[in-house]
């Protein structure tokens, strides 16, 4: 019951701060250029109550006046702003001087944009925020992408690919760190896929058939980058704390053999009741610690809880928002591809995630914490800002917004005709995404996928 109440409520914090911040910029230039508000709502749903022309009411809103309904609803997931003439399509209806219609192109266009501009100014406000305070990230992000070791009967032992390896291009696409790599490969399941290397000093083309995680649907290589492991908690009366094992000390050997995250357990279970030297940097000091796992069974353990060598990126003031201008640049050109992979076929539409996926990541997120709760409310308010611009469905930003630069080109406004077919397409085609991301993220809840809807 509790992960049910937190996902729902990590599931409103977050959309209702995305959408209220969009909803917000729509509200302000509106009224800046006069266009009449008429309701600038709080979740959505039958009204509870609210404040129109200074008067509070609960239920619905007094019909006399004509002032801004500010009120909140029963469900206070999204907000949104009903503007004066939004949507009257009809060609010879009265247009009063509050109504959109009666302004400008330029005025209306710079109401339309200004929702995406807000969603994309608060990423970067959120990141700066971030990148200000501080926050751990995993060290081999941001490294050139040299292949440590390689999972056995993994795709890439199977396309030939070997440790030392440096990863230079997938699919055609250059790569430069091992979060390009992490991207490339994650958006390719169950694809082949050219990885192309330098070994030795010669460069060497491999087809890499990927597999693909059962949990998230990303893509899966089987090649690792050259990450220890760090200690992140020592257990007490454990052979770790009688060896001197500290938080934050990382292994960068044992035995005097190089030791990888993903191998790091794999030597200790293999080794119960016998001495194992680790080479451990504490601080920039080198350390030799003899740790002799406990039998447990057939396996030895030492007693810590580790993960893969993390950092605290923290930045100043100035480099803190230069660090988010990256990281939104990056995320934003990053959703274009997803998104026209989606239509050229590179992006598989089981990675399409609906709000049930939504809520499940933002309940995770909040319980790592505010700064991984605000990282994800910037990723999500990007996204939102991204998509209202550029997606090709009538009832989000983007297509208003084409429409008025098609009208200021050629001089002369759209048909109501065209705007009020556009706009029954794109219910159709909404309302036909929205089941199947929903459908999709049901289905990533069942063992046999899309199978399970079978029952034969």
């Amino acid at each position: 019951m509790g992960n049910i109440i937190g996902t729902i409520v990590s599931f409103a914090i977050v959309f209702f701060i995305v959408t209220f911040v969009h909803e917000f910029g729509h509200f302000f230039m509106a009224k800046r250029f006069g266009v009449g508000v008429k309701a600038f709502s709080f979740g959505i749903g039958p009204r509870l109550f609210g404040v129109r022309n200074r008067r509070f009411s609960i239920g619905k809103a007094d019909a006399a006046g004509a002032g801004t309904d500010y009120r909140v609803c029963l469900l206070p997931v999204i907000c949104y702003v009903q503007m004066e003439g939004e949507g009257a399509f009809e060609k010879d209806r009265p247009v009063p001087p509050g109504d959109m219609m009666a302004k400008t192109r330029g005025q209306r266009f710079l109401i339309m944009v200004m929702g995406s501009a807000m969603n994309l100014a608060l990423a970067v406000v959120l990141m700066a925020i971030v990148s200000g305070i501080g926050a751990r990230a995993v060290k081999y992000v941001d490294d050139p992408p040299v292949i440590g070791w390689i999972d056995a009967a993994s795709p890439a032992e199977r396309a030939g690919l070997r440790a030392d390896d440096l990863i230079v291009r997938v699919s055609g696409r250059e790569v430069k760190t091992w979060k390009d790599v992490l991207v490339a490969v994650g958006l390719a399941p169950d694809r082949e896929i050219a990885i192309e290397v330098v070994r030795g000093g010669e460069r060497l083309t491999a087809a890499l058939a990927t597999g693909s995680d059962k949990r998230t649907d990303a893509g899966y290589a089987g090649f690792n980058p050259r990450v220890f492991t760090q200690v992140r908690m020592v257990q007490p009366h454990t052979p770790a704390e009688r060896a001197g094992l500290e938080p934050g000390d990382v292994v960068r050997a044992i035995d005097g053999r190089p030791v990888y995250f993903s191998q790091f357990l794999e030597v200790v279970r293999a080794h119960p009741d016998r001495e194992l030297v680790f080479t451990v940097d504490r601080g920039g000091r080198t350390l030799d610690l003899p740790v002799t796992p406990r039998r447990e069974g057939d396996i030895g353990r030492i007693g810590i809880q580790q993960e893969a060598e993390s950092v605290i990126k923290k930045y100043g003031f100035a480099a803190a928002i230069g660090n988010s201008l990256r990281e939104n640049s990056y995320n934003a050109l990053l959703i274009v591809r997803i998104i026209k992979g989606l239509f050229t076929g590179e992006t598989p539409t089981s990675q399409l995630g609906g709000p049930l996926a939504i809520a499940d990541a933002s309940y995770a997120f909040l319980r790592e914490g505010w700064v991984s709760l605000l990282t994800w409310i910037a990723f999500l308010s990007l996204q939102l800002g991204v998509i209202n611009l550029i997606f090709p469905i009538p009832i989000v930003d983007g297509p208003q917004i084409v429409i008025l630069a098609l009208e200021a080109l050629f001089r002369r406004d759209v048909s109501p005709k065209f705007r009020i077919a556009y706009t029954y397409v794109g219910w159709a085609m909404m309302v036909a995404l929205m089941a199947f991301v929903i459908l999709n993220d049901i289905v990533r809840k069942l063992p046999n996928g899309w199978a399970g809807l079978w029952p034969f």
